[in-house]
């Protein structure tokens, strides 16, 4: 895709629609970011970040993940730790997951110990399992979190992790998460029984 520079017209019309507080205007002017240079998009998606519509800031935080720079990783990092809005929270996971796994991890860790929302905790489990390169000791201590969870949601997305362990880690790994699955199969949320006898028969 094409980065197109933009005018100085250009640039006023889209801060205008992104601070205008209307989503059917700043929504659209966000979505057209992915194709303007970062260094014209990141001030703009740093300022959506501010607006009071939850979808705007979200929106914001997943064009900081696709346009990145160390003033949006600062940012997003704020996002997640601050935002009031657990979808916000949510889209900060993912795009700071987008920078480096590595990077994120400590973040992403601490916030789904003190986030308790599913959405949330949900967000960091897909964009954590998505990746070939998380570390098998990474990915135990995230679904022991997980399966602790009260929210069925959440310990299917642990049990589906403790599976790909299952299939893919290291023996001693492997077998402390077959053994955390055995466990489940005894859970309340038929969900939940259902992932662990489907990572079990991996």
């Amino acid at each position: 895709m094409t980065e197109q520079p933009l005018g100085p017209g250009q640039l006023e019309q889209l801060r205008a629609a992104i601070t205008s507080g209307d989503p059917a205007q700043a929504m659209p002017a966000l979505a057209g970011l992915r194709e303007v240079s970062p260094e014209q998009a990141i001030p703009l998606l740093l300022l959506g970040l501010k607006q009071e519509t939850f979808m705007i800031r979200s929106l914001s935080c997943a064009g900081l993940g696709y346009k990145q720079s160390e003033q949006g990783w600062d940012a997003l990092v704020q996002a997640l730790a601050a935002d009031d809005d657990p979808n916000v929270r949510a889209e900060a996971a993912n795009a700071l997951v987008s920078y480096s796994l590595e990077r994120a991890w400590p973040l992403l860790i601490e916030a789904f110990a003190s986030n308790d929302h599913w959405l949330v905790r949900c967000s960091i489990l897909s964009a954590v399992a998505e990746l070939t390169e998380a570390p098998g000791a990474w990915l135990l201590e995230l679904a022991h979190l997980a399966i602790a969870d009260g929210d069925g949601t959440v310990r299917v997305g642990g049990a589906e992790i403790l599976g790909r362990l299952v299939r893919e880690a290291a023996p001693e790994c492997a077998a402390e998460a077959r053994s955390e699955l055995v466990q489940l199969q005894h859970d309340s949320d038929h969900r939940v029984v259902a992932a662990a006898l489907n990572g079990l028969q991996g």
